[in-house]
Formats: C-alpha cells, sequence, structure tokens
C-alpha cells in the first residue's frame, strides 16, 4: 500500500525509490507502535516527508533541518502541505520519542541521505545474461 501511496514505479530496480520505501515504512509502523491516533499518526508522516524534503529538495544543511523540525514540532513553522493546527498535538514525551527516532533514522545518516539525492551516479547496465 505504501508503495502506491508513494507512487514508487521503479522500486525493483531503483535503488533511491526503495530506501525511500523502507524511511517511510519503518517511520509507519514506529508510529503506530507508539500508539498515536490517527491525526498524530498522519503529522508524524508529514514531519517525515517535511523533514525529508528540506534535505532533498531545498538542500539544507544538517543544522537548518533540525531548525525547522523544532519549529515544525512546536507549531512556530509550518511545512510546506498543511498549517499547524495544534502545537500541543504531541506531548512532551512523544516530542521527545520523535526526535529521537528522527536522529536515528534521518540524521544519523544525513551525509548517506545526501549523497543519495544529489549525487549524480552512472546508470548501471545490466545485461541480459
Amino acid at each position: 500500500k505504501m508503495e502506491e501511496f508513494l507512487n514508487l514505479t521503479q522500486l525493483k530496480t531503483s535503488l533511491k525509490e526503495a530506501i525511500l520505501l523502507d524511511y517511510y515504512t519503518a517511520g509507519f509502523w514506529w508510529a503506530k507502535e507508539m500508539n498515536f491516533s490517527l491525526i498524530q499518526l498522519s503529522r508524524f508522516m508529514d514531519l517525515l516527508n517535511f523533514a525529508l524534503e528540506n534535505l532533498s529538495d531545498k538542500h539544507m544543511s544538517l543544522g537548518d533541518n533540525l531548525k525547522e523540525l523544532e519549529r515544525a514540532l512546536s507549531g512556530r513553522g509550518k511545512t510546506d502541505s498543511e498549517e499547524r493546527g495544534n502545537p500541543n498535538l504531541f506531548s512532551i514525551e512523544q516530542a521527545k520519542a520523535i526526535i529521537d527516532y528522527l536522529v536515528i533514522s534521518l540524521f544519523k545518516h544525513y551525509k548517506a541521505y545526501e549523497y543519495l539525492f544529489h549525487r549524480r551516479r552512472e546508470e548501471p547496465v545490466i545485461s541480459n545474461e
């Protein structure tokens, strides 16, 4: 279902698409295990997308991305996809857990994600053999 939702069409041959599917799927299941409400789950997925778009589309540095995430979590900032409604949507403990999750899943591997999105790679040639 996630593959369809993200419109990943080359999943079997694209390392980038496989990594994106893993990133969003792992985040979704983590949020489900945290027993987030449907609104919290939606907002969390928005935060995952927000942090990844800051890296991939806006070429933000790690520090700038962390600042934007802080603003988005506190309700002082906006993501591109929605207005910040309730800044108290997550408890303090949940917000800390979200930050910890993003550190482990994205920010700890920031250079690898930068390489994935911003380094030109040659297309591999796969023969019929």
